[in-house]
């Protein structure tokens, strides 16, 4: 008896059989083709390896029977166990074997959401050995990490392969007008939520040990997340980068300015209610960022119900962690997606460097969350708010359902077209 990767395998040549049998049928009535994710960028950031999960999980909702192939670019570092955990039908192809019998197999590749159009070079191969059509799932555009100059900057071959797509969605809608300005021209751009908005994998045994070991109890403490202007990702051996001098620089000079303000929101967290704070990572360097800009500056009466997570972790860890949590604050951007999908209050601070993925923020409806880090009035806003949020869970919760409302909306608006495209 065949398994069902082999029946799948087979369904191809059934299917010509077919339509040659049986005048008037069409392909769009049987089976369709497998689809590609190209996907997962990296592993050093919970939120990079989030993005794929999430994808994942939407696929398996909306287009059940659907086979999908995931082409990582890494899932080193634990994350490939994780995935076949929660997805043990999902083939990882990574052999240049595994990859051209998928180009040939596989009738649509998804672009997976990503901090830009990541797999610009995996597009074009894909147009030139294929000519098999392609859709674009929730980046951020141009998404250049870097200083004012560098940041609308973009590679002009980026306009061509998003306005050739079948669609184009952009995961905030800053990049949607950036690129409907800057000449993009698909037949579907529209807004949809970076897919970390569905991410459900989980580690309850790991957060649950951790928790204990360290005396948190679920419901009652906060989480916060220290960041740069940069990440110093040449601090870690395995990125084999040396050091930019230029944004060294830029992070002394602003740090103390970015994250005092976190600070003060776990003083006061810690002194006003009963609530205690852990120190995540959502990015690796963030470990070390924890320690010196959050947890050693803090009062020594703050300090001992504030716990500073000495080492990385994977998402699915993280995302059993937050569940857990009464809530989260800070510096970045993934971990606060992870908590609004599992129900979880989630403030996010941003500066300019980080491109403008924080929109997306407002454009779900949580634009009372969002702070920049550059503009007074909103920094005067962080300690006030994360306080609210901790005094008011019920408020909270609710600001929070009516968001997951409409990210559910759109989930499922998108995914009807990429299933009206498998079969276009």
């Amino acid at each position: 008896m065949l398994n069902r990767r082999a029946f799948l395998q087979q369904v191809p040549p059934l299917a010509s059989l077919l339509l040659g049998m049986i005048p008037g049928l069409k392909a769009s009535n049987l089976a369709t083709k497998p689809i590609l994710l190209r996907s997962s960028w990296q592993t050093a950031n919970i939120g990079d390896i989030g993005h794929t999960p999430g994808v994942l999980t939407l696929l398996e909702k909306y287009l059940p029977g659907v086979e999908v192939r995931l082409w990582p670019v890494n899932v080193g570092d634990g994350v490939e166990a994780m995935l076949r955990k929660r997805f043990p039908n999902v083939p990882i192809i990574q052999s240049p074997d595994e990859v051209a019998r998928a180009f040939t197999e596989c009738g649509f590749l998804l672009h997976g959401s990503g901090p830009q159009l990541v797999a610009r070079k995996d597009l074009e191969r894909w147009v030139q050995e294929t000519g098999k059509p392609y859709g674009i799932y929730g980046i951020t555009f141009p998404g250049v990490y870097g200083f004012p100059e560098e940041r609308s900057k973009f590679n002009p071959v980026d306009i061509g392969l998003l306005s050739k797509a079948r669609f184009a969605y952009f995961r905030d809608s800053v990049s949607l007008a950036f690129a409907k300005k800057n000449g993009v021209n698909c037949p579907i751009m529209e807004f949809c939520p970076d897919g970390a908005f569905a991410v459900d994998v989980r580690n309850d045994a790991a957060a649950d040990a951790f928790l204990r070991e360290h005396n948190l109890e679920t419901g009652k403490f906060l989480c916060a997340i220290p960041q740069y202007r940069f990440s110093p990702w040449w601090e870690l051996p395995q990125k084999k980068q040396a050091p930019n001098e230029a944004k060294r620089a830029y992070n002394d000079k602003m740090k103390e300015q970015d994250n005092a303000p976190i600070r003060e929101a776990i003083i006061q967290v810690v002194r006003q209610t009963p609530l205690k704070v852990l120190l995540v990572p959502e990015n690796e360097t963030q470990v070390r960022i924890g320690k010196e800009m959050l947890y050693d500056p803090l009062p020594e009466d703050v300090k001992k119900n504030v716990v500073w997570r000495d080492h990385y972790w994977l998402t699915d860890e993280a995302v059993s962690t937050y569940i857990r949590s009464a809530g989260l604050f800070g510096l970045e951007m993934h971990s606060p997606i992870m908590c609004i999908a599992q129900g979880v209050p989630a403030i996010v601070c941003r500066f300019e460097e980080q491109t403008s993925k924080g929109a997306m923020w407002r454009d779900v409806g949580l634009g009372d969350w969002l702070f920049d880090m550059d503009t007074p009035g909103d920094v005067a806003k962080i300690v006030p708010t994360v306080l609210a949020m901790a005094k008011d869970p019920k408020a909270a919760k609710a600001k929070v359902e009516k968001a997951r409302k409409y990210i559910t909306q759109r989930q499922r608006e998108t995914m009807a077209i990429v299933k009206k495209n498998l079969s276009a």
